[in-house]
């Protein structure tokens, strides 16, 4: 061993002089450490001293060395609870929650009143980010309904959502999507409607859209009434109008079409002039019917039988519906004049059927079996009571869908 001194001279020190300088050391130590008597501490753990690290040096920190004992037992400050506890930093649940983000949309509600609320509960239910505007402020409903309400449509535009769904009446939709502004959206924006009919919309997409932007035409079977409770079972009708090339669009409407699959409604696909052909003959005369028993004030009795109840419940469901949605059925479906037509000579039918049997009953009570014209005392007495000639009544009405007969070829019902 070398010892370096001030004037520069070495000197050797030997074995047994360090030996002597250790043991002198050692018995310091041990006199210092006596003062705590609750301490022990092994030889081993006395010379442990820990490195001192290079401040330029790039290597982790050494652990930190804990002395052992042999008459203090070592206590367990921490317990494991569970070994599957996920933690934020997992990476099993990095992948949950990628997966789960993968799945979830970003639409956006322009229309929020009484359907649109009805939608976006169950939309934010499922999970998805919902956006709303509205011309009226809706801030507190949607915020109650966890939804971001944005009242200046480029602020709603700027947060560049998948899917833009139009929950707007018929009349105003055209007025509301040429105030859009477009071009702040992604040129890969799916646009969805709600409409009751189908062709109005369709046609209004392909003429104002651009063409990147995707279109699906849907018409679900239900409101807020009579989905109150479920959407189980209930017809939800689609018609993909314009869809891109690009696989995740395809995706993307897989992902929309799921979530009133996962409510349980019976998805059909059909295009829109199939829809507002069927609609006509089931939507527009459903809700004409309850319209007319609306207008008859028909009220509940103690004796209502269920058939009686059935009309009582369509006389609510319709007339929860505003007149302008009716009124929109009828302007915008061609097919709806058609129905007003056969159910006006259904009508009219009826009532000849009904008067001809009274007639045929008066008859009888007062002539007997005599027929033709008998006279009584000054005044002839008709025993056929002519057929009026005001309006054509069909003996038997034509298929929905086949062309109406002129009032020339009118077949008439003709009294016995």
């Amino acid at each position: 061993m070398v010892i370096s001194t001030d004037n520069d001279q070495n000197s050797t020190c030997s074995p047994s002089s360090l030996r002597k300088i250790s043991l002198f050391l050692y018995v310091i130590m041990l006199s210092f450490l006596s003062l705590q008597p609750s301490t022990t501490i092994t030889r081993s753990s006395l010379f442990s001293y820990p490195r001192r690290r290079h401040r330029h040096s790039i290597s982790p920190p050494p652990p930190p060395h804990f002395p052992l004992t042999t008459k203090t037992p070592f206590r367990h400050h921490f317990q494991i609870r569970s070994l599957d506890a996920a933690q934020t930093n997992h990476f099993e649940t990095q992948i949950f929650d990628r997966f789960a983000k993968s799945t979830k949309l970003k639409i956006a509600i322009v229309g929020f009143g009484n359907f649109g609320q009805f939608l976006a509960k169950t939309l934010v239910r499922q999970g998805h980010t919902v956006l709303a505007h509205s011309r009226s402020n809706h801030s507190k409903i949607a915020q109650n309904l966890g939804v971001s309400f944005f009242p200046d449509p480029h602020d709603l535009c700027e947060e560049h959502p998948e899917i833009l769904l139009l929950c707007t009446s018929i009349f105003s939709t055209e007025n509301v999507l040429r105030s859009l502004p477009l071009q702040r959206l992604k040129r890969s924006t799916l646009f969805v409607d709600v409409l009751s009919v189908k062709e109005f919309p369709k046609n209004l997409f392909l003429q104002i859209l651009p063409c990147d932007f995707d279109i699906l035409c849907t018409h679900p079977m239900f409101g807020p009434e009579s989905g109150k409770y479920s959407w189980n079972d209930l017809p939800f009708v689609y018609d993909q109008v314009r869809i891109g090339n690009e696989d995740s669009r395809a995706i993307r409407i897989e992902r929309f079409l799921e979530i009133f699959k996962k409510e349980g409604c019976r998805m059909v696909e059909m295009s829109c002039a199939e829809q507002d052909k069927y609609a006509a003959g089931s939507q527009f005369i459903t809700h004409t019917m309850g319209r007319v028993l609306e207008k008859l004030g028909l009220e509940t009795t103690p004796i209502n039988t269920k058939g009686y109840e059935t009309l009582l419940n369509l006389v609510e469901n319709t007339s929860g519906d505003s007149f302008d949605l009716y009124y929109g059925l009828f302007m915008y479906n061609k097919n709806a004049m058609e129905q007003l037509e056969r159910l006006d000579m259904a009508f009219e039918s009826l009532k000849k059927e009904l008067f001809g049997h009274l007639h045929d009953v008066l008859r009888k009570q007062l002539f007997g079996k005599a027929g033709g014209i008998e006279v009584s005392g000054d005044r002839p007495v008709l025993a056929k009571l002519p057929v009026l000639e005001d309006r054509p009544v069909l003996s038997k009405l034509p298929k929905n869908g086949a062309a109406l007969p002129a009032p020339a070829d009118t077949v008439r019902i003709q009294n016995n």
